[in-house]
């Protein structure tokens, strides 16, 4: 059918505090491609995600995104090493220490100035 194939699929996460949360992910090394009124276009590689600036409490604690990439430890090390946790604590970032699930996964979660929890990980299977 020409004409109906899809591009791509992004989702719009949530930033209580717009202008922290364009920092945190420019930290975490996605490149801001575009922003207008209150949305900013992420990228990393083939992945992108809408930040917008939209907070609900219920939503953004519900909200989790997954990140699948090359080496979770890897990114656990550059993160940890960029004391991303340190620098963000006193607005709940938080971050555990990758571990193998059953699924055939690695990973680890890394929960956003907002709440949102993003699960970084890599196929094991």
């Amino acid at each position: 059918m020409t004409g109906l194939g899809a591009i791509e699929i992004k989702t719009f996460v949530p930033a209580r505090d717009y202008e922290l949360s364009r920092r945190f992910y420019a930290d975490l090394g996605f490149t801001e491609k575009s922003e207008f009124e209150g949305v900013a276009y992420f990228a990393l590689g083939g992945c992108s995600f809408l930040l917008q600036h939209f907070y609900q409490q219920m939503h953004a604690d519900n909200f989790m995104m997954h990140l699948l990439v090359d080496d979770a430890d890897a990114w656990h090390q550059r993160l940890t090493e960029q004391d991303i946790v340190g620098r963000y604590a006193t607005h709940g970032v938080r971050m555990n220490a990758p571990g193998d699930r059953p699924w055939g996964m690695r990973d680890f979660h890394l929960i956003d100035p907002t709440g949102v929890l993003w699960h970084i990980g890599h196929n094991t299977r």
